[in-house]
């Protein structure tokens, strides 16, 4: 074989014209990978979860409640907690036609399968809609915090209020005055004898934050379902998991919906009136020789000029410069910040 590139460069750690051809045998030297789990386990004849013959739980009379509290909590839950869980599953599975739901059908139309619906729902959950991850963070930060430092939640309500008033993901808002289900839900906690120091929290977060409040506020469902999860025994993360699942099956309802329902939208068939539109009125495409007469550089010379440019961008909708996200940036490990 002649030389092709480097390929016959000695340097190389084999002879590459007299490399072996076909399947290698597998290096008994070092560890070969390997998926572990301590979840579960499926053999021909059994599926397992933390040790327990799912076959045997259903036989026995086990429901979903309690097969996601074996799968996150390794544990039966007790007749309280799983009637718990039904009720905050229940509560969360279905919403009306609230964002999540439009989302699956407006992928519906486009003649996808059920499951990129419910995909496309579930991913158009954020920190305004079903943030359980974000609140349940923010709430064991500060209970870890006041066992740390020995406040009383009522103490680290007032720190956390202070702190986060205005974060969308407090779990006290005025979403709903009018509506009891979040109260009912606490309320139900309690007297099943499932709540504990997270609802008991939140309870003081809502009389410091309707004290502090110019307007009126309460408990809402992202604090009144995240309390209760991690009452629960969930972690943060688990609970967002839980209901996302839960809240798919109302994404699927409504994909069938939409299906059954609509026709199909076809690629340019959906139009959009003037009457849709708010932006500037109508004016003519100068010929190219005369564009720079209608042109404007985006260049600043001066952080005032900048400053200004900024300013009048953020007016123009649609351009992303009204947008403010907050960008956490990590500590360098060496700066000797913490």
């Amino acid at each position: 074989m002649g030389s092709i590139g480097n390929l016959n460069d000695p340097r190389l750690p084999y002879n590459y014209t007299t490399r072996e051809n076909g399947t290698v045998d597998p290096d008994d030297k070092r560890a070969r990978f390997q998926w572990v789990s301590e979840v579960a386990y499926k053999n021909l004849h059994r599926i397992v979860s933390r040790g327990y013959d799912t076959t045997e739980l259903v036989e026995q009379g086990y429901g979903v409640a309690d097969m996601i509290f074996i799968d996150f909590q390794a544990r039966i839950p007790l007749i309280e907690e799983q009637k718990m869980l039904n009720y905050v599953m229940i509560m969360a599975l279905e919403d009306g036609l609230s964002a999540p739901a439009i989302m699956s059908r407006i992928v519906a139309k486009s003649n996808a399968i059920l499951t990129q619906a419910v995909g496309a729902s579930i991913l158009s959950f954020g920190k305004s809609y079903s943030a359980y991850a974000a609140f349940g963070n923010m709430l064991k930060k500060y209970v870890d915090k006041a066992e740390k430092e020995g406040k009383t939640l009522k103490e680290m309500a007032e720190v956390l209020v202070n702190e986060c008033k205005n974060d969308e993901i407090l779990g006290v808002s005025d979403l709903m005055l009018d509506d009891p289900a979040a109260k009912r839900m606490l309320d139900r906690a309690e007297k099943l004898n499932v709540a504990g120091k997270h609802i008991g929290f939140m309870k003081e977060v809502v009389k410091i934050a309707k004290e502090s409040s110019e307007g009126d506020v309460d408990i809402d469902m992202l604090g009144a379902i995240g309390a209760t999860m991690m009452d629960l025994g969930f972690s943060p993360e688990s609970t967002w998991a839980v209901l996302a699942v839960t809240r798919a099956f109302a994404a699927g309802a409504h994909f069938c919906e939409e299906i059954e329902r609509e026709p199909l939208g076809k690629l340019g068939q959906s139009l959009t009136p003037k009457d849709y539109y708010d932006g500037p009125e109508d004016r003519s495409v100068p010929p190219l020789y005369e564009s720079r007469e209608a042109s404007h550089s985006g260049l600043c010379s001066t952080p005032e000029e900048l400053k200004e440019n900024i300013e009048k961008k953020k007016e123009l909708k649609g351009s992303g410069w009204g947008i403010e996200e907050e960008i956490h940036v990590p500590k360098r490990l060496d700066s000797g910040e913490k």
